[in-house]
């Protein structure tokens, strides 16, 4: 039931009125747009969903609009009389989300709370007007959740099409990397152009397997707009053969345009690749697991148990003789596909030894991380653990003593407290560091009171 799949920029300068002119610097990404909207049209479908990295996004949850109809402007842009009011597809909406919720993912349209279109929704529109100006839509929302979650929701989208029996076409509206040029709005970081070239491959070749492997620290770096759009229309496409057509790219003003087309075909087998990925993901992890250090493998039991129990790990036999005696704080640090899943700790110890801290810990990290949802069972085999023994803290008189790889900080002011362990992905200035530190703990970095420990830490994986 997808008859049309596109992958488009969102510039509010490529509008004419707003522009004025200017837009012509990018005239292949215009034509490209052009073009691009006339194959969606000549699809005739029945709707249009259209993924938006600017319509309402939540950490945790997928946001679809709700209503009848919706409308917006480009006022913010200066062009109030560039105005737009569409039609919802009610039904698809209303099955999507009922279809979410007896499956328990987390979307819907529950928490929509701003009615207004935003602009990742409305340049297409804009352009697609000429040509498909009547059909109705379905506005989505990207979420914080892992690149997994995102393609999963795509197969519901097009579960509910194929339920609905609904012809529909998919713009994935996203812009690619803002950091290209020295001059551009967001200045210039060489990630930027990696990211683009890259992902314009990815896409490009319809290899969306590929998209599983862009790192959140690197998709962070490149300051993309659209990464999990795309990731969307993959999922929608599962198992489906496709031919991209790529029309065009352009990073003319310091931020990526790319635009391609894809011409869908039939079943293919061999393009499930959530299934694929998560099959690869599931052997390399029980063999990790495996080889892990007893901290690591007690920290996964407790886990484990809990999740599987509601029960707190009884003390294991055979445990090294250090972990039943030592004393220590420790945090437990729960990752899945690359995304931070709980990480829960103590700074000293709590507990009469240092396995029971972890088995504790454990527990905290994948069940009462305010952050995040407990685990569920269905995670576990995804799950990466590491354990964090820390040393005895001591006080800094001077910021020259830190290092951001070498020791942890624990920054205090008026009887709050906040701590960052040391060598995180992202994390790679002592100013970063402190930052993070004393907003965990709720107060300025430039407080006057402000007090700084280290500590090192034993990091086991």
């Amino acid at each position: 039931m997808i008859v049309k799949a596109v992958m488009v920029p969102h510039p509010p300068i490529a509008l004419h009125e707003v522009g004025k002119g200017e837009e012509q610097k990018i005239s292949d990404t215009l034509q490209a747009y052009d073009q691009a909207m006339k194959e969606i049209a000549g699809a005739n479908p029945d709707t249009v969903v259209i993924l938006s990295p600017h319509a309402l996004m939540y950490r945790d949850w997928f946001n679809i609009s709700k209503g009848s109809k919706a409308y917006g402007d480009m006022a913010r842009f200066r062009a109030p009389r560039v105005e737009f009011e569409k039609e919802y597809d009610e039904e698809f909406t209303h099955t999507l989300t009922e279809m979410l919720e007896q499956a328990g993912f987390p979307g819907g349209t529950e928490y929509d709370k701003d009615p207004d279109l935003d602009h990742g929704t409305m340049v297409p529109l804009y352009f697609l007007k000429p040509y498909l100006p009547d059909c109705p839509i379905v506005r989505i929302g990207l979420s914080g959740l892992s690149l997994p979650m995102h393609y999963r929701f795509g197969q519901y989208i097009a579960k509910t099409a194929e339920l609905l029996n609904r012809r529909i076409a998919v713009i994935a509206s996203g812009d690619l990397a803002h950091c290209q040029k020295t001059d551009g709005p967001y200045g210039f970081k060489p990630e930027g152009p990696e990211y683009d070239e890259k992902i314009m491959k990815t896409m490009g070749s319809g290899r969306f397997d590929e998209l599983f492997g862009y790192s959140p620290s690197f998709l962070d770096a490149c300051m993309e707009c659209g990464h999990r759009a795309f990731v969307i229309l993959a999922g929608i496409l599962d198992g489906i053969s496709v031919t991209p057509h790529v029309l065009s790219h352009e990073a003319t003003f310091g931020v990526g345009y790319g635009i391609i087309t894809y011409e869908i075909g039939g079943k293919d087998e061999n393009r499930h690749f959530l299934k694929q990925y998560e099959d690869k993901e599931k052997s390399r992890i029980q063999s990790s697991s495996a080889s892990s250090d007893p901290y690591v493998q007690l920290a996964r039991q407790s886990v484990e148990y809990h999740v599987r129990t509601g029960l707190v790990l009884p003390m294991p036999d055979g445990l090294p003789e250090e972990l039943k005696t030592n004393r220590a704080g420790c945090f437990v640090s729960i990752h899945e596909h690359g995304n931070l899943r709980g990480c829960i700790g103590t700074i000293s110890a709590v507990k009469n030894s240092l396995a029971k801290e972890i088995i504790d810990n454990a527990v905290s990290a994948c069940s009462r991380d305010p952050r995040f949802s407990p685990v569920s069972e269905e995670e576990l085999p995804f799950l990466e653990i590491n354990v964090d023994v820390l040393g005895k803290a001591e006080p800094v008189n001077d910021r020259s003593q830190l290092d951001a790889k070498k020791y942890g900080v624990i920054c205090s002011s008026r009887g709050r407290r906040g701590l960052l362990l040391p060598d995180l992905e992202g994390v790679d200035t002592v100013e970063q560091q402190i930052s993070i530190a004393c907003s965990k703990g709720g107060f300025d970095p430039d407080a006057d009171d402000l007090v700084i420990e280290r500590f090192e830490v034993i990091r086991h994986v």
